[in-house]
């Protein structure tokens, strides 16, 4: 069997790590519950199974992409290295400053998130570049030696340099490196004006920070892992999905791991695109729901939004500015604290909530009867039926009802005086109507009308409240794919190899220098394809292209796409119209006369998107074969209904199932509510949509 025909993608997520071997057009999957000590040991167990599952040994794998939540998860929980911040004299303290916004305005006790670094552990140096880029104030050698001095009986593993406008000119950035690496080797260094060359210091620092209080850690976890693999018999290239929708090698994600920091929704959302490719959907709302979070992004014209700037850590989940800013190209999405172990509690003014605390997979939600004692997600959806406790992630883990029931009688039950399922009920209720609320805000944010939009759900958990949060948002499409339980890993096998290299530098469209752009544009081309050049030395590469614009005197700019012609012959009046053409769009008005200003500059890199086959549209035909019925609380009509039980597996291209109904496999399970049905189309996505009214008659 050649290499090349067999390919693995792994996701390690906060419950479960999910693994996914694709043999030339046959896919085998399987998820097992993250090992937080050694997340290696999951992959190699999940390894195991899919090649035992396909007939293959290890050695047949000829390429494995990996996404995680490890670098999430170190920044979340303070888990990083010990680190230095070196940065200019006078701003030692912008990253605990931040920019002074309140996030929650009228809040006298607001909480303010710690900076990554404590006082003490960040540096100053006499030096000083202009906005220009022009040397101010030379580095003083002696004090720079002095300074190397310091940071080496500090013992730091790691050093974040953050100097005043280097992303203009790195060249003291470069020198404060160069006198650490010859007295200290040993140390890990990262510089802003490689990780985040653009403006705004304090989104910068914190980059720069993030990226080295993680960077010892996942060198060491990316060196275990591909020894363990070696021991298993694999020889094959690792590569490493970033946060921007794209893959990089394993050895650019040791040295820029905060890239990493969004890679296993990113690979979701790269599915959900390939899914809307598939069907010539131009309006898709990608809802992956795990085992901690739920994440809901925007698919237009079956490419993911992206961003430049995205939190992580936010002290209070929903609120913007609460959180500690990474400033690096990422999937534009929402994220919610609600996944299947998040945990659910009585407030003070007793009220359900939910998030954004979760079990995870040490202990799990109470039913895994692994210690847990709190109800989750997991357990109000098992005590309505939804969940089959036999047969929960292919029968591997059994679930405990009773356990279930006592928690949530305990926790919300006893304190609300209601019974469990009634509590089970409020919980599910409180958990869909949070993120049918995010997602009405995203999509606000963005100028979008969701009832315009098809949802794709994927995510062990998605399936089981997707349509619910379909009636909530009047969605009438929902899409689930094959392998839906596992869709982010099966993204990751789906995007292509890519980078994009951004840079700030600042010029207003009435000074408008075109040598400079297109100068600019193509340094930044040609540092974007070495790293795609790094994966693939033969691949096709294309370049994107983008300007982020504003009018002259606003906060914020919007990202504005170029062409390859309007990169390399840039003309000032073509950005003009290009700008107004998206302001008026998101804002429905332009400023006449107002000059415009354009802050940063990127190109992205690509390899070709996957050919995709479209899918020939199967119509409703007969019903598919139910093995039997059980009983499922239906949130709509706040009662049991006694729904069908259909095998996913068993369902014939153009069947139907008529709601209320359970469509199950070993890595989700699919509510069909009362108010829709399904069909299977010949890919094997189950394709939802609202009953006619006729059938409503017929079923009643």
């Amino acid at each position: 069997m050649g290499k090349t025909t067999v390919r693995m993608g792994v996701d390690i997520g906060g419950t479960f790590t999910d693994v996914v071997l694709e043999v030339d057009e046959a896919q085998y999957s399987t998820k097992v519950l993250t090992t937080y000590t050694a997340p290696e040991d999951a992959i190699i167990d999940g390894l195991q199974q899919v090649c035992a599952k396909a007939g293959i040994t290890p050695s047949d794998i000829g390429q494995i992409i990996h996404g995680t939540t490890l670098a999430t998860n170190a920044l979340i929980e303070r888990r990083g290295a010990r680190t230095a911040l070196i940065t200019t004299a006078g701003f030692r303290d912008v990253i605990e400053m931040r920019t002074e916004s309140r996030f929650e305005q009228y809040d006298l006790n607001l909480t303010l998130p710690d900076p990554l670094l404590p006082r003490q552990q960040r540096y100053t140096i006499t030096e000083r570049i202009d906005a220009r880029g022009q040397v101010l104030i030379e580095l003083d050698a002696a004090e720079l030696d002095r300074l190397v001095s310091q940071i080496e009986e500090a013992g730091y593993e790691s050093v974040a340099i953050g100097l005043i406008h280097s992303y203009l000119n790195d060249a003291h950035e470069r020198q404060v490196r160069e006198a650490l690496a010859n007295r200290l080797p040993n140390v890990m260094i990262s510089l802003s004006s490689e990780v985040s060359p653009q403006m705004r210091e304090y989104e910068r620092f914190n980059t720069v920070v993030a990226n080295a209080y993680i960077k010892p850690l996942m060198k060491s976890y990316l060196g275990r892992l591909q020894g363990r693999l070696q021991q298993e018999g694999v020889d094959c290239a690792v590569f490493l999905m970033h946060s921007g929708g794209g893959i990089i090698s394993i050895d650019s994600a040791a040295e820029f791991p905060v890239r990493l920091v969004e890679s296993g929704p990113a690979g979701g959302a790269v599915f959900a695109a390939h899914i809307a490719a598939r069907y010539g959907l131009d309006k898709v709302l990608s809802f992956d729901m795990g085992g901690t979070t739920a994440k809901i992004c925007l698919i237009k014209d079956q490419t993911p939004k992206t961003s430049r700037v995205f939190e992580v850590a936010r002290t209070y989940r929903f609120k913007k500015g609460s959180g500690m800013p990474i400033s690096i190209p990422v999937i534009d999405m929402v994220e919610i604290g609600a996944g299947g172990g998040s945990l659910a509690s009585v407030d003070s003014m007793r009220q359900i909530r939910v998030g954004p605390h979760s079990a995870g997979s040490e202990p799990g939600p109470a039913c895994y009867g692994r210690g847990g004692d709190k109800p989750a997600v997991t357990d109000a959806d098992l005590v309505l039926g939804k969940l089959d406790p036999d047969n929960f992630a292919g029968g591997s883990i059994q679930l405990q009802l009773d356990s279930s029931t006592q928690a949530l009688q305990r926790v919300l039950g006893a304190p609300l005086d209601m019974d469990a399922q009634t509590a089970a009920y409020g919980l599910v209720e409180v958990v869909d109507e949070n993120m049918a609320n995010a997602a009405r805000v995203h999509a606000v944010e963005n100028g979008e009308d969701l009832t315009e939009y098809t949802m794709i759900a994927f995510g062990g958990a998605a399936p089981l409240h997707a349509a619910r949060l379909c009636e909530k948002l009047g969605v009438d499409r929902l899409l689930v794919p094959p392998g839906a339980g596992v869709g982010s890993a099966i993204g990751f096998l789906r995007a292509p190899f890519s980078f994009e290299a951004n840079r700030s530098q600042y010029m207003k469209l009435s000074q408008f220098e075109s040598g400079v752009v297109s100068g600019l544009l193509q340094e930044l081309e040609n540092e974007a394809t070495a790293f795609v050049r790094s994966c693939d030395e033969q691949a096709e590469i294309h370049a994107e292209f983008k300007a982020y614009m504003r009018y002259s005197g606003q906060g914020w700019e919007i990202p504005i796409a170029l062409t390859s012609e309007q990169a390399r012959q840039p003309d000032a009046a073509t950005y003009q119209q290009l700008f107004e053409k998206d302001y008026h769009a998101l804002f429905g008005r332009v400023v006449e006369g107002m000059d415009v200003e354009i802050t940063v500059w990127a190109a992205n890199a690509t390899t070709p998107a996957h050919s995709v086959a479209p899918v020939q549209m199967a119509a409703g035909g007969d019903d598919a074969h139910s093995p039997g019925t059980r009983t499922v609380f239906d949130a709509a009509r706040g009662e049991l209904v006694e729904a069908a039980v259909v095998l996913r597996k068993d369902m014939q291209t153009g069947q139907r199932v008529l709601g209320p109904a359970v469509i199950t496999e070993d890595e989700t399970t699919i509510i069909v509510p009362l108010s829709r049905q399904g069909i299977r189309q010949p890919d094997g996505c189950i394709d939802l949509m609202p009953q006619t009214s006729s059938q409503r008659r017929s079923a009643s």
